[in-house]
């Protein structure tokens, strides 16, 4: 008898729940004709946030020049555009050879964590997270070790739990901010507190910031890299989210700060971008209009905006539900609410999210999907259109009712 062929012992438990059990259920019912609400990615485009007409005039008009391959770094034009940006943001001291560009942000997390991590290396991540950074420093060989954010303190990372999480092994500090999944905008007191805490103990901040500019009610985004030289920062971008082009995969990173204490290092994130010798080239001749045109997302995240008014609707119907709060985003397209398990019949936040697509057709992601240490909270995007919105609200507050437990049976429990 044959022996089957298995996958490595690396992915055995590793997982990536948005695309995950929950997503293939959803598939095979779409498959029998079910009419899906699919409230579980962030892709913008389906839901008629469309990328601004002069960045696909550019890629069109330079598709000839994109025919070879560029240099491994990126095309000259799209990185002196992002060292401008840099010089916008006020982060000092940003080369062209500082900044790399990929095939989205999620290639450069997995390189990053190729060219650094030996077996049993740490890596400090936010609990919740985005379960690429965790499936990344695991598949690296290194152990994802995740910190608290703290929902009371708006969803801040909570600076003690990361003090005592520190040892000899950790290698570097994680910050997704603003944050996907629970919208957070960081403080720069807590900021401050981190890059303290990576100078103190010689660790790089790697920043996923790829939604700087997604902000509401004059919230302000501080990026990390602006307030040291002395540590090393990795900064990561994109189009996906502030340019609504995800499917384009256009995303860089920016190396500052300390960069001369990470020769080595450095040399190789260099080898592993030019052994897949160049990000995708159209792309990248769409990133000099994306950083230098009109920002169109101002307008939708305006009090007015599309953004703004569709996460008001949603946040105000989830937390109008009893059993259901939420902190109220300040930044990026998510929502994520939290459900008193004691009021409903579901264990947890799997089974909530199993039977909610099973009864409703509403397609949302767990909380633990994203790392996070509690069974009782899920993410909603609100990219789709107020209407279904609604409807989708609508249809979770009716599963929940349909579920929740009698005064009698909590007071036996």
């Amino acid at each position: 008898m044959q022996q089957p062929i298995n996958k490595s012992n690396r992915l055995n438990n590793l997982s990536y729940a948005i695309r995950g059990p929950v997503f293939e259920k959803a598939q095979q019912l779409e498959a029998m004709g079910q009419k899906i609400i699919n409230l579980n990615i962030g892709n913008p485009a389906p839901f008629g946030f469309d990328v601004p007409d002069e960045i696909i005039y550019d890629m069109i008009m330079n598709i000839r020049n994109a025919q070879g391959y560029s240099h491994h770094l990126g095309i000259f034009p799209a990185r002196k555009a992002i060292m401008h940006y840099t010089q916008q943001l006020g982060i000092h001291g940003v080369t062209i050879d500082d900044i790399f560009i990929g095939n989205g942000v999620s290639e450069l997390i997995v390189m990053t964590m190729q060219a650094l991590l030996n077996e049993g290396d740490e890596i400090l991540l936010p609990s919740p997270d985005y379960p690429l950074w965790t499936t990344s420093v695991a598949l690296s060989g290194g152990k994802p070790v995740h910190y608290i954010c703290d929902e009371e303190s708006d969803w801040n990372p909570d600076l003690d739990d990361i003090r005592r999480k520190i040892n000899r092994k950790t290698k570097g500090i994680v910050l997704i901010n603003p944050n996907n999944p629970t919208g957070a905008v960081y403080s720069k007191e807590v900021l401050e507190g981190i890059v303290k805490m990576a100078a103190e103990h010689n660790l790089i901040i790697f920043s996923d910031e790829i939604y700087d500019k997604i902000l509401y009610d004059g919230n302000k985004h501080i990026p990390v890299a602006t307030l040291s030289d002395d540590v090393f920062i990795m900064t990561y971008g994109g189009l996906s989210k502030n340019y609504r082009a995800a499917g384009f995969r256009g995303g860089w990173v920016i190396l500052s700060g300390a960069v001369h204490k990470a020769k080595s290092f450095v040399e190789g994130f260099n080898l592993l971008a030019s052994m897949r010798l160049c990000a995708n080239v159209p792309t990248q001749y769409a990133i000099q209009t994306a950083l230098g045109g009109y920002q169109s997302i101002n307008d939708l995240v305006a009090p007015e905006g599309r953004l703004c008014k569709q996460r008001d609707l949603i946040h105000y119907k989830m937390t109008d539900i009893p059993g259901i709060t939420c902190v109220k985003p300040k930044g990026a397209l998510y929502l994520f609410p939290k459900i008193d398990l004691r009021k409903f019949s579901f264990k947890d936040d799997e089974q909530f999210v199993f039977d909610l697509l099973s009864e409703q057709k509403v397609l949302v992601v767990s909380g633990t999907g994203f790392n996070y240490i509690k069974n009782d909270h899920f993410r909603i995007v609100f990219l789709p259109s107020a209407e279904e919105l609604e409807t989708a609200s609508n249809r979770i507050r009716y599963f929940l009712e349909g579920h929740r437990v009698r005064v009698d049976e909590m007071e036996m429990a």
